[in-house]
């Protein structure tokens, strides 16, 4: 089995892998699990959709025979490019609708084939989707009905073919990888230099370098380096006007810094065809342990001193108690906070002691013994730490099997700043629990902090109710613009690290300052004039 799930079959319609879907007596199981914590009426095990039985609408045109080598409009390969994995998507491809699939699919294996691409879609007025893993959760590949129709044809450039790791400098911790790189294949060419980019987003097995720093993208890691962000050294971007590779620097401070266009603009500006990143050597010394809170507050004010410690932990999650019992991390009404440090040179045993003198200073009493450990390929992976790790990983799987059996599940995310944050979350989660309640009867909502920093928590909800099976979107979308309007009003940004897509515009336009949109809008029609990059992507 290759370890980049290239020998594994992709589902059409559903997270990650066809082999890991989980069966009918899971299924089974997990409808019962969802009855008792949302309290609704007991799902159905709904039928399995056929990858033959997808409706895929007949394309528009046909690609010129200059980009014949590279073009594929086979139905199969056009549906699996129609959609992120939101829980619309899943909706849609569950019911088998892929009317959103692109005319064409385009595989370039270099950066010319990329500026003959965009070439062809702005003379032939072809809306041009760069593509990477597919795992958006936010309309980030799929243009509207609308926007579809005001263009000739939708070309999705699927950068797979632009993968490995070209250059590695190991004085300079520093490797040379291509955009189409997933995190798999990545860290695994990475591992045989003894170095990691030790980004984890949740997407890990099925995103790319490319999406990653096209959306900002979040990884595991609490503090230090949150965002893909802080790893670029230097960027190579083909836009429709021409090419522009960065320079490699540790840091500069000639003028505004040129990566940081590209990176969150989301397609809408260029093409990422690789980038220098940042690189570290490989973990040996770890040290983690988890505490549990009677009140949340309480897990809050420990969670706000450890990332105004100073300390730095890689893990300092704060889980409520309602996450908890999703997770099947703790059942007796916890809260947790999961604490985590890790080095490539030294032991890290004090630092977690520190931290864990800050939690109890808090309330907080240290669950089971804290795990030390000077072993390379040893992680935490007993108790709390270890179970909530698991869901995590097996998070994406989860929600496409709750759709088969007719219950939703869907999570938003934000960052506020650590004053506001007990008005913001109150607020927040009234809006979420008032809108399910309105929609669809009973539900859960929980929260967990994903990343600290000095000044503010990034949380991040769950909503799970029964669905209105045949009507799914529409409460979806209810509740979605009721929790996105209370996200804004209380203070907090849209997105936190799901980037902004098409879901997150309406309330992205009312976050950003009108001159910058301004702007942004100059910036697109220099780089972009014919706009065919990602139509409807940050700006019109």
């Amino acid at each position: 089995m290759a370890i980049d799930g290239a020998a594994r079959t992709p589902s059409l319609w559903a997270w990650g892998f066809v082999d890991r879907f989980p069966d009918e007596a899971a299924r089974r199981r997990l409808g019962n699990q969802a009855r008792m914590l949302t309290g609704g009426a007991a799902p159905a095990l709904l039928a399995l959709p056929r990858d033959e039985d997808a409706r895929v609408p007949a394309p528009r045109l046909a690609p010129p025979p200059a980009l014949a080598a590279i073009a594929s409009q086979d139905p199969r390969d056009r549906a699996a490019h129609a959609y992120g994995r939101a829980y619309p998507d899943l909706v849609r491809g569950f019911h088998g609708d892929f009317a959103a699939a692109p005319d064409v699919v385009l595989r370039p294996g270099s950066a010319a084939d990329v500026a003959a691409a965009l070439d062809w879609c702005a003379g032939a007025r072809v809306a041009c989707v760069p593509y990477g893993g597919g795992t958006s959760v936010v309309g980030g590949v799929e243009p509207t009905a609308a926007q579809r129709e005001a263009w000739a044809g939708v070309a999705c450039l699927d950068l797979e073919r632009l993968a490995g790791v070209h250059e590695v400098d190991p004085t300079s911790l520093a490797a040379r990888i291509g955009a189409g790189t997933r995190g798999p294949a990545l860290e695994t060419a990475l591992a045989g230099h003894g170095l990691t980019l030790r980004h984890y987003p949740q997407s890990f097995e099925r995103s790319t370098l490319g999406g990653w720093l096209a959306t900002r993208a979040g990884g595991h890691f609490a503090t230090g380096y949150t965002h893909i962000d802080d790893y670029v050294e230097a960027m190579t971007v083909v836009t429709p006007r021409g090419t522009v590779a960065t320079r490699r620097l540790p840091a500069s401070g000639a003028g505004p810094a040129p990566d940081r266009l590209w990176l969150g603009s989301e397609g809408a500006l260029g093409v990422i065809t690789e980038a220098w990143m940042r690189v570290q050597r490989r973990p040996r010394f770890r040290a983690s342990a988890s505490v549990k809170f009677r009140r949340f507050d309480d897990g809050v004010a420990a969670a706000r001193a450890v990332a105004q410690s100073g300390l730095w932990p890689s893990n300092c999650r704060l889980l409520d108690p309602a996450e908890c019992l999703l997770h099947q991390v703790a059942l007796d009404g916890s809260s947790v906070l999961l604490l985590a440090f890790e080095s490539a040179d030294h032991p890290r045993g004090p630092w977690l002691e520190r931290a864990l003198e800050l939690a109890r200073d808090h309330g907080g009493a240290v669950a089971g013994d804290p795990v030390i450990s000077d072993d390379a390929a040893a992680g935490a992976r007993e108790g709390e730490a270890g179970t909530w790790r698991q869901a995590f990983v097996d998070a994406p799987y989860l929600q496409s099997a709750l759709v088969s059996i007719g219950v939703m599940a869907d999570t938003f995310e934000t960052a506020c700043t650590w004053e506001r944050f007990p008005a913001f979350h109150a607020a927040v989660t009234g809006a979420a629990q008032d809108a399910l309640r309105r929609t669809v009867g009973p539900g859960l909502v929980s929260c967990r902090f994903t990343h600290v920093y000095p000044d503010g928590p990034a949380p991040y909800y769950t909503f799970v109710g029964a669905a209105r099976v045949g009507d799914e979107l529409a409460a979806w979308r209810e509740i979605k613009a009721a929790v996105s309007d209370a996200i804004v009003a209380a203070g907090g940004t849209i997105t936190h690290h799901h980037a902004v897509g098409r879901t997150h515009r309406p309330w992205y336009d009312r976050e950003r300052p009108q001159l910058f949109a301004s702007a942004l809008t100059a910036v697109k029609r220099t780089l972009d004039p014919a706009g065919v990059l990602n139509p409807g992507v940050l700006i019109d």
